[in-house]
């Protein structure tokens, strides 16, 4: 079952698409436009309008990943993505790793790669691995569920949410914020509302910071408190910041692979008999599945100097956009891109983007990823799509926020009360 309604654009309204508009991911299908920029505008001018300022748009892999690394070139410190630059920079620059470059940016960075390491996350991936199969086992025996909302919303939330310190209680309120300040369920939301869930998620860290700094406990906010970058104290702004971008990283972009990932499955019959039978590692699924669904669709960089890309002359202070989600299909990378296979490899996608501000948490969402799939594997013999799916409306988040699937069980494994193991 197809569940994409998108409509195609033709090439002739390129002139006239505004990729700023978040309606225009959510409500058409744009594969063709990145291909004729691929092919024949890598390095493409995005007009002004009354609204905003113009802005370059790069759409091939070699490109985007040429980007990612150059952080002296091309900044993060006036925005990352399309709603800050847009409006003339980020008020967090300089604060959180996310939009800050340089020496600052290796020693905050350096900290905070410390929870995130393999040895240091193995106590929580393995409490990741019990709970998916629990949330995975209550799906399946009520047989229709909504994936989005019984499954993968709980799964990354409460991994980032363990890490941060966050308690049980407070865990609901903090997935109703991130759901609104990145994307939002309806064709029209009101800025308003974006805003005000920001400032709650900020607030609320905030807060938790103070009782942090009051009485340390086993956490990342602890952590942050007690180490200093370049001599001083990482300030209670920064570590409300650094949360902040946390938890909307570390619960978006899983959340929205996990979901898109049951859809690709369903929508694959091959690869999800590919899958059941062990035919396809771990490893490679999982890399598949975060191509395919490139949630995170954009980053977003301002020019230092005068650059001249495909021989297209950037100019100092031009706000450069790069975007993933035509990078990962990219004819040049990747054999049959527009083909979803769980065996590719190699697979160089730049869903975590790539060099200084690859992403912390990959290593987390890989395996949060792999216990799905694992899940699926153990306790799923057939999954079908019965609709409906909804969209997020967003120009930088990109994917679903409802899937109502048909779980047929694995029922002799659901007896046996197996736990999923990993893939070989």
């Amino acid at each position: 079952m197809k569940t994409d309604a998108r409509v195609s654009v033709k090439l002739d309204e390129l002139e006239t698409l505004d990729l700023a508009e978040p309606r225009v991911h959510t409500d058409y299908d744009l594969s063709e436009v990145w291909r004729h920029l691929r092919t024949d505008e890598p390095v493409y001018w995005h007009a002004e309008t009354p609204r905003q300022p113009g802005f370059w748009v790069l759409s091939r892999h070699a490109d985007v990943a040429s980007i990612y690394r150059d952080n002296t070139r091309f900044t993060s410190e006036r925005g990352n993505v399309l709603e800050t630059l847009l409006q003339g920079g980020d008020s967090a620059a300089g604060r959180m790793l996310a939009v800050t470059d340089g020496s600052r940016h290796a020693e905050l960075r350096r900290i905070l790669l410390k929870p995130f390491s393999p040895r240091a996350l193995d106590v929580i991936v393995q409490r990741v691995r019990s709970a998916t199969c629990r949330l995975l086992v209550e799906a399946v025996k009520k047989g229709r569920s909504d994936f989005a909302r019984d499954v993968a919303a709980h799964i990354p939330l409460a991994t980032i949410c363990d890490l941060l310190g966050v308690p049980d209680a407070d865990r609901d309120y903090i997935l109703s914020q991130t759901s609104s300040a990145l994307s939002s369920d309806e064709a029209k939301p009101e800025a308003v509302d974006s805003w005000a869930a920001k400032s709650e998620l900020l607030l609320y860290f905030a807060d938790l910071v103070r009782a942090r700094r009051a009485t340390p406990q086993a956490d990342l906010i602890s952590l942050l408190s007690t180490n200093r970058v370049d001599g001083a104290d990482i300030s209670d702004d920064e570590i409300m910041l650094n949360c902040y971008s946390l938890i909307l990283g570390g619960d978006e972009t899983a959340r929205l692979s996990m979901i898109g990932a049951v859809l690709a499955l369903a929508e694959h019959p091959e690869q999800w008999r590919a899958l059941k039978q062990g035919e396809v590692t771990s490893e490679s699924s999982v890399e598949e599945v975060l191509r395919w669904t490139t949630p995170a669709m954009h980053s977003g960089r301002t020019a230092t100097e005068d650059v001249v890309v495909d021989r297209r002359t950037i100019k100092k202070g031009d706000i450069v956009t790069i975007w993933n989600v035509s990078a990962n299909r990219d004819e040049r990378e990747f054999d049959s891109p527009d083909r979803f296979r769980l065996h590719r490899s190699p697979n160089r996608h730049l869903s975590f983007a790539y060099g200084p501000h690859f992403c912390l948490g990959a290593y987390l969402a890989r395996m949060e990823i792999s216990a799905m799939l694992d899940g699926l594997r153990t306790f799923v013999s057939d999954i079908k799509a019965v609709g409906p799916t909804k969209r997020i409306y967003s120009n930088f988040l990109s994917g679903f926020s409802s899937l109502t699937v048909d779980f047929v069980p694995d029922q002799a494994n659901i007896e046996r009360g197996l736990l999923a193991g990993p893939m070989r």
